[in-house]
């Protein structure tokens, strides 16, 4: 079975995936002057950056579109301080049906991948979560130099688990890369704990994957 990660198995705690919830504390105390105002508009200009951008840029990169908006120095103290590891309970929090849901695909022994457009730190991020052990593979956009739909994404992850893409079943939080595994030829499921699903098969909670295995 192979897993997404953000808004799949974990979430920021306080909404908000990019820039870290730390960021604007770390930049106070380098420039205490700059406004919540600024910061929520270079906030929106770094979003945009992170959407126009070809795979995954490094971090010092995206921050220091952000600085630059902020007309704060990227000194190389500050770049540190930005991209410096914190415990990821701090920053992150495990949805509440997943534990339960991979400790007893674990007990079934189903194995287990993540595929996931995400910075190459991710496995440092599920083992301070609790969850890195369940999982065997990891296809990390930052570290393969795609993203999804890109079929090197879906392949890296199955062929590293020595399956086939039919024997293989995809689960995202995204319609359309849902819809881009099965085209490969996966399973795929669709995480919809709101309840708004359209045309693709959809799960309400992790524990309905259950049932199909």
């Amino acid at each position: 079975m192979l897993f997404d990660s953000g808004g799949v198995l974990m979430r920021p705690i306080g909404g908000r995936w990019n820039p870290r919830a730390d960021f604007e504390e770390t930049v106070s105390r380098h420039a205490s002057s700059v406004t919540r105002e600024r910061f929520a508009e270079a906030i929106a200009v770094g979003d945009g950056f992170l959407a126009e951008a070809a795979g995954t840029p490094d971090h010092d990169d995206y921050h220091r579109v952000l600085l630059r908006e902020l007309g704060v120095p990227p000194s190389t103290d500050l770049l540190a301080e930005l991209r410096r590891e914190v415990p990821a309970m701090k920053v992150l929090e495990l949805y509440p049906d997943v534990l339960p849901t991979l400790a007893e695909l674990k007990r079934r022994g189903v194995r287990l991948a993540v595929v996931s457009d995400a910075w190459p730190n991710l496995p440092d991020l599920h083992e301070g979560l609790g969850i890195r052990g369940y999982f065997e593979v990891y296809a990390i956009s930052a570290v393969l130099g795609c993203e999804k739909p890109d079929p090197r994404m879906y392949h890296h992850a199955s062929e590293g688990l020595g399956l086939e893409p039919a024997q293989c079943l995809f689960v995202d939080d995204t319609p359309e890369l849902v819809t881009a595994a099965t085209d490969l030829g996966y399973a795929g499921r669709l995480v919809d704990r709101a309840g708004t699903s359209g045309d693709v098969p959809s799960i309400a909670s992790l524990t309905d994957l259950l049932p199909l295995v």
